[in-house]
């Protein structure tokens, strides 16, 4: 039986509607509670439990998921892919984040996530009986550094800065960039004469035996928040809400972490693990101590970049005031910020 015009018309009108229909149910989906988007792509570490990964664990984000798309190598990759979309946020050492923004990286933090305290620090280590003692023994030695251009070089050269070496006496101190899980192995084996190492990778180093600490990073700057997590200012505008939600999620869980027993917090740690399943050594978590973020959820402190921002200028690794405190971090988004600005 043939249709007639009409009939054809309201059929096709009618599909149109359900075609809407659906479309509008994918979006009140989509924009659930009013975010803007409730999946966010990320990085993640092996064996380690970020703060953005606790917070969802302990309902804290809400609606929002995170969508693990693989393994970082270190900050700078990490922020690097966050600038060019193929994910949302990434974290990185503060320097280096002033650095990718000084390169039109239109990048922006938004809370920090990790530092140094006296229990949670970046070490630099040699074997016991080496005869580098001090600043000096490392001229013509090779360090071994997880990546280039973040906080364990930026640290080093501070160090040595400090410690009355001269440009040229620093370029002969050589870096080399070894795995986080392979700094023990490869300093024992004596392909490099010192390794920074932090978190469990230093604990598990130190109960293993047989090493001496050179210096720290702690030693040079005392209690600071070294890092902070990044989006790109497009994706903060267009998703405000989901951005709020992202940093007051994580920063109530940075606090969960520091107000909780330390044994409940690896407990949770390795049960966040077994759970995502992603054939990982979640042992690694039982060295976990303390947050290491200076300040209270992550709240920023204009001298946690500052201070990255003369040394990278003294050291003409960018221009002076190429760029400006406030294109690099803002704290509108953390629920702590209204206790630091009533102070």
């Amino acid at each position: 039986m043939k249709m007639t015009r009409q009939a054809l018309f309201l059929a096709w009108i009618g599909a149109l509607l359900v075609l809407a229909g659906c479309s509008a149910g994918k979006a009140a989906e989509k924009n659930k509670d009013g975010y803007e988007k409730v999946e966010l792509k990320y990085q993640g570490w092996a064996g380690v439990v970020t703060y953005p990964e606790l917070a969802e664990d302990l309902g804290y984000l809400g609606p929002i998921k995170l969508n693990w798309v693989g393994n970082l190598s270190g900050g700078p990759q990490d922020i690097q892919t966050a600038a060019t979309g193929q994910t949302d946020f990434g974290g990185a050492f503060n320097g280096a984040i002033i650095k990718l923004r000084s390169s039109g990286a239109p990048i922006k933090a938004v809370l920090g996530y990790y530092g140094s305290d006296e229990e949670t620090f970046v070490g630099y280590y040699t074997l016991e009986g080496s005869p580098i003692k001090e600043a000096r023994d490392l001229i013509g030695k090779k360090i071994g550094v997880n990546t280039l251009g973040a906080h364990l070089e930026l640290a080093l050269k501070e160090y040595l800065k400090q410690n009355g070496l001269t440009d040229d006496e620093i370029k002969q101190v050589t870096l080399v960039v070894v795995p986080t899980g392979n700094g023990e192995q490869t300093l024992r084996q004596k392909q490099i004469d010192v390794v920074a190492l932090n978190g469990a990778a230093r604990d598990r180093a130190l109960d293993n035996g047989g090493l001496s600490k050179v210096f720290s990073d702690y030693d040079l700057f005392g209690t600071f928040t070294a890092g902070s997590y990044v989006f790109t200012e497009k994706f903060m505008k267009e998703n405000p809400k989901t951005v709020k939600k992202f940093v007051e999620g994580t920063a109530k869980a940075i606090e969960w972490s520091r107000k909780t027993p330390r044994e409940e917090v690896i407990a949770r740690f390795k049960s966040i693990i077994e759970k995502r399943d992603r054939k990982e050594d979640s042992e690694t978590v039982q060295y976990w101590k303390s947050p290491g973020v200076a300040e209270k959820g992550g709240y920023i402190k204009e001298s946690e970049f500052q201070v990255w921002m003369d040394w990278l200028a003294e050291n003409g690794e960018i221009k002076k005031d190429q760029v400006k405190l406030d294109d690099l971090y803002t704290n509108e988004f953390n629920p702590f910020t209204k206790e630091f600005e009533t102070k």
